[in-house]
């Protein structure tokens, strides 16, 4: 009997045995797996901070190139003014005026400048001008320009003669004039003066004489 239960015993002893082996067949493997997947989630990030980061000195580059800039803009202290001369034709008056680049380097212009009639004392005269490209003496085209030094650019105006307006017509013996790419003003006196009914037409500014040919 006594045999019998030792045999019993050792037998108990190796089924408790048998089951505990089963513990180091929990899948660890799995939780690796899935941290290893986490890593590589956070690779993909940082390749893609990367690459926004790769392309901020394209844009600065673009930004240099785009903000290079050539000659400087004419101004009314790069500029002289000078009176062309005038003529007519069937109740139509025109008028030429130069802008001569005074300084030692290049600048650029482009468009209409800003003019107003003066009396013989220099005072303002009633000025409505209307700008444009077509006039009754032709046509000139607005184009981007740069005047080198001792070079120069003209425009023209268009008076009306013997027709009479609400401002009243009049002998302008100076004219003001305010470049396209400024504020401040250059005059120039008309000593025959020129006969003007307060209105004018203006043109943009060209190359050489070619506004008054």
């Amino acid at each position: 009997m006594r045999v019998l239960l030792a045999v019993l015993s050792v037998c108990g002893v190796l089924v408790l045995s048998s089951c505990g082996g089963s513990s180091p067949t929990v899948s660890s493997p799995t939780a690796s797996a899935s941290v290893s997947t986490t890593s590589s989630t956070i690779a993909t990030v940082t390749a893609t901070v990367s690459t926004s980061s790769a392309s901020n000195p394209t844009a600065t580059a673009t930004t240099t190139t785009t903000s290079a800039s050539g000659s400087g803009p004419c101004v009314a202290a790069d500029l002289a003014l000078s009176f062309l001369g005038g003529q007519g034709a069937t109740g139509h008056g025109e008028l030429g005026y130069a802008l001569r680049n005074i300084t030692s380097t290049s600048c650029r212009t482009y468009g209409f400048p800003g003019v107003l009639f003066l009396d013989r004392s220099g005072a303002a005269l009633p000025t409505d001008s209307t700008r444009t490209t077509n006039d009754f003496f032709g046509s000139v085209p607005a184009k981007p320009l740069v005047i080198a030094p001792g070079a120069s650019v003209s425009f023209r105006l268009g008076v009306t003669h013997g027709i009479s307006s609400s401002a009243g017509c009049t002998t302008a013996y100076g004219l003001q004039v305010i470049p396209p790419n400024d504020t401040a003003t250059l005059r120039v006196s008309m000593p025959q003066g020129a006969y003007e009914c307060g209105t004018a037409t203006v043109s943009p500014l060209a190359a050489g004489r070619s506004a008054y040919p």
